[in-house]
C-alpha cells in the first residue's frame, strides 16, 4: 500500500510540475533572469510548496517522537560551508540547464536527449558527492 501511495503522490507532484511550468526550461531561466526578461510566476509555485510545509512543521512541533520521526525536521537555520557550496552548485546547474531534480525526472518523459543527459549527470554527481565530501572533510581536518 505504501508503494501505491508513494507512486500516486509522485504522479501528482509530476503533474503539478508540468502544470506550473517548472519543467519548461525557458520559464525557469526567465525566473532566474532578474535583470533581463524576468518572469515572477514561479514565485507562486515556490510559495505553494514552502507555505504548506511551514504549516505542517508547526503542527508536528511538540508531538511524540514516534510521530515526529516520520515527518522531516525543519532545516537548521545556520549558514555554513556545506549550505553555501551546495546552494551555489545547485543554482549554477539550475540556471545553466533550467532544471532541478524534480522537473529533471519529470522531463524524462518529454525532454529528449538533453533531459536524459542532465539526469545522468545529476545521478553521477549524487554518487560521487559523498566521497568528495569525505575527502574534503579529511583534508580540512589534516590542515
Amino acid at each position: 500500500m505504501r508503494v501505491l501511495v508513494s507512486f500516486a503522490v509522485g504522479a501528482i507532484f509530476g503533474v503539478g510540475l508540468l502544470i506550473s511550468g517548472m519543467t519548461d526550461t525557458t520559464k525557469v531561466q526567465g525566473w532566474l533572469d532578474i535583470f533581463g526578461n524576468w518572469d515572477p510566476t514561479l514565485a507562486f509555485v515556490m510559495g505553494g510548496a514552502i507555505i504548506p510545509m511551514a504549516i505542517a512543521w508547526q503542527f508536528t512541533r511538540g508531538r511524540k517522537p514516534v510521530l515526529a520521526s516520520a515527518f522531516p525536521a525543519p532545516p537548521e537555520p545556520r549558514l555554513g560551508r556545506n549550505l553555501i557550496l551546495g546552494s551555489t552548485l545547485f543554482g549554477m546547474g539550475w540556471g545553466l540547464a533550467g532544471l532541478c531534480p524534480g522537473p529533471a525526472l519529470a522531463s524524462l518523459g518529454f525532454g529528449g536527449a538533453g533531459g536524459a543527459v542532465f539526469v545522468i549527470a545529476m545521478a553521477l554527481g549524487m554518487l560521487v558527492a559523498p566521497s568528495v565530501r569525505t575527502r574534503l572533510d579529511a583534508s580540512a581536518i589534516a590542515a
